[in-house]
């Protein structure tokens, strides 16, 4: 059982998927920029395997215009190399990758241009996948598309238009559930017409429910004969509910007891969880921890990211968790992660971020300048007269950890969260 996360990866520096507008988007901005973001892609599946991460949604931002202005440009020759070490890398490594369209990519709409950019943008997915030599269990996760007045008529619609398609793409795609229109009994009725397999949502079900005293279980269950050999193992989408945003919002963190209940289902069985959440790969981590007994340098690992973070929001729980990984005769994931949940609802004071920003310049201040130091003591008496804000102070010490190349301070939470 693998779990995963989506396409952007927190507190790894230098690996942001970049892209330009059309107007910029001539062969050389373009092809500078995909050289970038497969770089980016690779260091990226490096953190994973360091990270036994198993399972990643591929960004689909990795070729910019790639359904239409890259599609004359020869990337996959000009980046050959790049695209057979990524290759290598996913395959030794047993990692699985996705990738997911975005909301215009709509193959029933009743208008021939939206279906025709719907089925460029599959085919560029398709490529990347096909560049990467990467087999049919490496899957592209699609939604049904819209109602426009008659859902029935949209599903029958959908059929048709799949039916269209190559079967390059057809052996790759995979149908979601929606937390709107489409809910799981109709994803899983267009499924059976089309032989696709069904990646069940959770929260998608919990806002928009078929049958509303049906567990997740028994749906998770019903997908699971949607899959075959070829597909690999079933995946689903697992997400909790932002308390404070509208309904469908994704969490800033899983909450680890929540998501254990729900992981406790699905014991004995062959299946891929992604996690779709604000805080990526550092709720990735924390459920593989917290399932898996990965000895306590891995927490200890961990901690040195979170560290910072921590003592900004709550000095008690800062010394609570360096107390508690003392004893290296235990695992206490769940009680650090506990810990670090219970800090994350904890506002920040001005006292607890000049302590912290204090500790941080710890690191910089034989390094710094005069002009820097002035800078740095100067934002943070603005601060303590509460003039200033912490995010200045912030931006300060990311500037000097990334010039005197503190990969120590680069690599901490504090900055990204």
């Amino acid at each position: 059982m693998n779990i995963g996360y989506a396409c952007i990866t927190l507190g790894l520096p230098g690996v942001e998927m970049k892209n330009c507008i059309m107007k910029n988007a001539d062969k050389d901005r373009l092809m500078f920029l995909i050289g970038h973001n497969l770089n980016s892609l690779s260091s990226i599946i490096d953190y994973n395997i360091q990270n036994d991460i198993g399972m990643f949604r591929m960004s689909s931002d990795l070729i910019p215009f790639g359904s239409s202005l890259a599609k004359e440009l020869d990337w996959e020759n000009v980046y050959s190399e790049t695209l057979s070490e990524i290759k290598n890398k996913i395959k030794n490594a047993g990692m699985r990758v996705s990738m997911h369209p975005g909301q215009y990519t709509v193959l029933n709409s009743p208008t021939e241009l939206v279906v025709e950019r719907a089925i460029n943008d599959l085919d560029y997915h398709t490529k990347v996948m096909d560049c990467l030599e990467l087999g049919a269990e490496h899957k592209i996760i699609i939604h049904l598309g819209g109602a426009y007045g008659d859902k029935e008529q949209a599903k029958k619609r959908f059929v048709l238009r799949y039916n269209e398609l190559s079967s390059a793409v057809k052996s790759r795609l995979v149908l979601e559930n929606d937390d709107k229109l489409f809910n799981i009994e109709d994803v899983l009725e267009t499924a059976f017409l089309t032989g696709m397999p069904v990646v069940y949502d959770n929260l998608h079900n919990a806002l928009n429910p078929a049958d509303k005293f049906y567990k997740d279980i028994e749906w998770v269950n019903k997908c699971a004969a949607t899959w075959t050999k070829k597909d690999g193992p079933q995946k689903v989408h697992y997400s909790q509910q932002h308390p404070d945003k509208k309904p469908g919002s994704h969490s800033e963190t899983i909450a680890i007891d929540i998501f254990l209940e729900f992981y406790q289902q699905l014991t004995g069985m062959n299946i891929d969880i992604m996690l779709e959440v604000k805080d990526k790969n550092l709720s990735a981590i924390k459920c593989i921890n917290c399932v898996t007994n990965k000895g306590i340098n891995k927490l200890e690992t961990e901690w040195a990211h979170y560290k910072y973070f921590i003592l900004e929001r709550s000095p008690e729980h800062y010394n609570a968790i360096r107390k508690l990984l003392k004893d290296k005769s235990t695992y206490p994931a769940l009680e650090m992660y506990r810990m670090i949940e219970m800090s994350l609802r904890t506002p920040i004071t001005n006292s607890n971020a000049i302590n912290t920003a204090q500790h941080v310049w710890g690191y910089l201040k034989d390094k710094a300048s005069e002009a820097e130091r002035k800078r740095f003591q100067n934002a943070l008496q603005r601060l303590e007269c509460g003039e200033g804000e912490v995010q200045s102070i912030k931006n300060i010490l990311f500037a000097m950890a990334r010039k005197y190349k503190e990969n120590y301070l680069l690599n901490s939470y504090y900055f990204y969260l």
